[in-house]
This record gives C-alpha cells, sequence and structure tokens, in this order.
C-alpha cells in the first residue's frame, strides 16, 4: 500500500468543504498518516483565555486536506476506513462560546437572555492511565474521565460547487460530532466532484452524546486512514442497482450499522439518519421499504451527535447481532479491517 504522510502548516489548513485544491493526488488503498489542529487552532491554552478575545472565528475547525482520489466521480462512493486517533498534545480544551450550545440563546432561537458567561476548561491527559482530567472551575470537583478519541469533521465536496463551511454537518459530512466516528469505523460518503476532495479534522480527546454545549475535549490528533473507493453505477443480473451512492453518511463498526442525518429542526435530522437506514437494510436484505420501516421501529437506537451547530445532527443506529449476516459495499469494512491489522 501506498502510505503518505502529511503534517499542515497553518497556510495549508481547509477552512471548507468545496471551493479548496486539494493539498494531495492518491490512489484507492492509500494509507493517510495526518496531523490535524484542534478546533481552535490551538488558540486556547490556559483556563484564563476566553473565546471573544483569543478566537478567530473565521478560523476554526481547520481542515487537513482536501485530498483528490483518483477514479473517484460523481456516483461513486468513498470508503474511509479509521484506523488509529492518537492525541497529538498532552492537553485539550473545552468552553463556552457566547451564544453557541444548545443550553443557551443563540442567533436562531433568539432570546432577551444575556449569553452564559465564558469559561474554559483545560483537560490533562494522562497517556498511561489513558484518561483526561475533569477539573471544575467555578466549583471544587476532578475526575478523571476515560479517553475517546473521535474525528468531528470527516466530508468530501458539496455537488452542485456548493462551498460549505467546515463548521456545517450536511449529506456531504462534515462537521457532524459524533463519537461514532472513532478508531476501527469505516464512513461510507457518496462522491459529489470528481476526486471526492475530501478532508479531515476537528479531533475530540471524548465527547458526550449531543455535546451540549458545542464543543468537545478539543485536541490536536495524530489519523491514520485507509482510502478506498467503491465504484457507482452498477446493477445486478436482474437490473438493480447495486453500490448506489449513499444519500447520508454511512458508518459501519465490526458491531453496528449507522446512518447520521443533519438537519434542523433536530426531529427533521433524525428522520434524515431513519430514511437512511431504512434505505441501507433495503439494500442489504432486499426489504420492501415497509418492512424495513418495520424493522428498523423495533431494533434501532438513535443517539444524537450534536445539537449546537448550523445543522444538527442524529444518529440511527442498528447491532448486527440482531440482523442476518450481510457483506454492505462486498465486504468493504472488513476488507479494510483486514488491511489495517497489517499496520
Amino acid at each position: 500500500m501506498d502510505v503518505v504522510e502529511f503534517r499542515p502548516e497553518p497556510e495549508q489548513y481547509a477552512w471548507t468543504f468545496g471551493g479548496v485544491a486539494p493539498t494531495h493526488r492518491i490512489t484507492p488503498g492509500t494509507v493517510l498518516r495526518l496531523w490535524t489542529e484542534d478546533a481552535f487552532s490551538g488558540r486556547l491554552q490556559r483556563t484564563s483565555d476566553k473565546p471573544s478575545q483569543v478566537l478567530d472565528m473565521t478560523q476554526v475547525n481547520p481542515q487537513t486536506g482536501p485530498f483528490y482520489v483518483e477514479g473517484a466521480e460523481p456516483g461513486d462512493t468513498l470508503a474511509l476506513h479509521i484506523v488509529d486517533l492518537t492525541p497529538a498534545r498532552d492537553w485539550g480544551a473545552s468552553t463556552t462560546i457566547p451564544f453557541f450550545g444548545a443550553l443557551t440563546g443563540t442567533d436562531r432561537t433568539a432570546l432577551l437572555n444575556e449569553p452564559l458567561p465564558e469559561q474554559t476548561w483545560i483537560y490533562q491527559l494522562d497517556r498511561a492511565r489513558g484518561t483526561v482530567l475533569f477539573e471544575a472551575q467555578r466549583s471544587q470537583l476532578e475526575i478523571e474521565l476515560p479517553l475517546a478519541p473521535m474525528l468531528g469533521t470527516v466530508g468530501v465536496a458539496p455537488p452542485g460547487r456548493e462551498v460549505r463551511s467546515s463548521l456545517v454537518p450536511d449529506t456531504f459530512g462534515g462537521n457532524m460530532d459524533t463519537p461514532e466516528m472513532r478508531a476501527g469505523t469505516t464512513c461510507f460518503l457518496g462522491v459529489n466532484v470528481e476526486g471526492a476532495l475530501f478532508s479531515v479534522g476537528d479531533g475530540h480527546y471524548r465527547q458526550g452524546e449531543g455535546e451540549s454545549c458545542g464543543t468537545a475535549v478539543e485536541g490536536a490528533m495524530n489519523v491514520t486512514l485507509i482510502v478506498e473507493l467503491i465504484k457507482g453505477g452498477q446493477r445486478s443480473a436482474g437490473g438493480a442497482p447495486i453500490n448506489t451512492a449513499p444519500a447520508w453518511p454511512r458508518l459501519e463498526h465490526d458491531d453496528h450499522y449507522a446512518v447520521v442525518g443533519s438537519s434542523r429542526p433536530l426531529e427533521d435530522a433524525w428522520r434524515a439518519s431513519q430514511v437512511g437506514m431504512v434505505g441501507w437494510l433495503g439494500e442489504l436484505y432486499g426489504l420492501d421499504p415497509l418492512d424495513a420501516y418495520q424493522l428498523l421501529t423495533q431494533v434501532s437506537r438513535s443517539p444524537l451527535a450534536n445539537v449546537c451547530d448550523t445543522n444538527y445532527s442524529a444518529v440511527t443506529k442498528i447491532e448486527k447481532a440482531l440482523l442476518p449476516g450481510a457483506e454492505a459495499y462486498g465486504g468493504m469494512h472488513r476488507h479494510l479491517r483486514d488491511q489495517a491489522r497489517g499496520l
């Protein structure tokens, strides 16, 4: 396998999906060893730092990439397998940002209330123990929390020449902020433009579902990915389309299938993930949509990803143990897991 290592300089970060020239051209099967900066561009470093004073809101969620995948065309499916996520610093940061988060007034939920106070928490990482330390700032409490690295932002360029902020989740992926995007996950994204032009970033050392205050334990990350391409437009012997590009991001773990939907209001994000899973069940088992809907109702779980961004994100997931054996995308996840073990 080809291996590409890339640690971007600050001037090489991407801040949008779409509208950015690729940093690299790679072939399917390539292993990427990447470094990603935290969502704050490394500017929040002390508990005395206030976002309104140290952050440039035009430079949040820096992305590593985009990467042009040779042979990728609209209608194809990009498969990104996360082999490893390792914190690149011994600390992470979280904060309250004025008019941002799920439990405060925002520009979309306009209230006469004053914004919540700005406060920054710095989490110290203990690599040997595999923990990050929560230290209360306005009271007395310390708790060691298990390290649970994830990528907040994974996406491709959107269709129709759109350029979208790296703060936004949508059909193209983007800032979904789901803890499901962890090592061992294969993410399937529909290709919208030639080359796919995908990027990653926004490492979280851990995050609760919903990301209530809008910021996780944000930290720089060392990322190892394997990139594969599934060509679309193929049909079965009976004429049915196969390998159709997913309308919404799909995730496969060893033990779960998951679909991420993003929209506002929150119930529309949930509906998008549910409809996405109905479609995937249909592809996996040949189910009529109504049968898939009924099965989904009895076996799915619906964790929230985030309730704070321009769009909200919701996840629908199903435990594989509840379903007959199946091979999504011809067993691509299993193939990539086998490849990852060789690394």
